[in-house]
């Protein structure tokens, strides 16, 4: 495959602003606004780039269940968001994606803030079909708490008319 390399957008925001802490929350709200449901984590971006994401969850009142623990589901929220941009900000632009199925672990109790971080060195391997996207969820401890298996279908954008 000859890899394009032109940028995802999210990529170019992060190249511009995610070093300095407001760039970086900055980078988050616009992406949780293109996608609204992911701001029910309030997620902030710590990593962005080709082959690997990390997104911080921050343990508060509004993601715990009733035993005071990370709900699952905030968990699943993160990882596919850790997945998602993961996949793409490393796809060749000619390629378009979406979640089809998310395979998931619950190992431990999440009782900290969280990290989910999605790697996937071999990106630019990437062809049409479907791609697993694996993501860690780890606590303040290194302790991994969740992992999910994300897959995406990756399929050729539609030509411009």
């Amino acid at each position: 495959m000859d890899y394009q390399s032109s940028r995802s957008p999210v990529l170019n925001l992060w190249s511009r602003f995610g070093g300095s802490g407001l760039g970086r929350w900055a980078v988050s709200k616009l992406v949780a606004f293109k996608a609204p449901y992911f701001r029910s984590i309030k997620p902030r971006f710590a990593e962005i780039s080709p082959g690997k994401v990390e997104v911080l969850l921050q343990k508060r009142w509004g993601v715990t269940n009733h035993i005071g623990t990370v709900h699952a589901i905030a968990m699943c929220n993160a990882a596919e968001l850790a997945g998602g941009v993961c996949l793409d900000v490393s796809l060749d632009r000619r390629f378009r994606w979406i979640p089809v199925g998310m395979e998931v672990k619950y190992l431990k109790m999440a009782k900290t803030n969280l990290r989910a971080v999605c790697d996937y060195p071999d990106f630019k391997a990437i062809q049409a079909g479907d791609v697993v996207m694996p993501v860690r969820v780890i606590d303040t401890h290194g302790v991994e708490v969740f992992h999910a298996d994300i897959t995406m279908r990756v399929s050729a954008r539609p030509s411009p008319e």
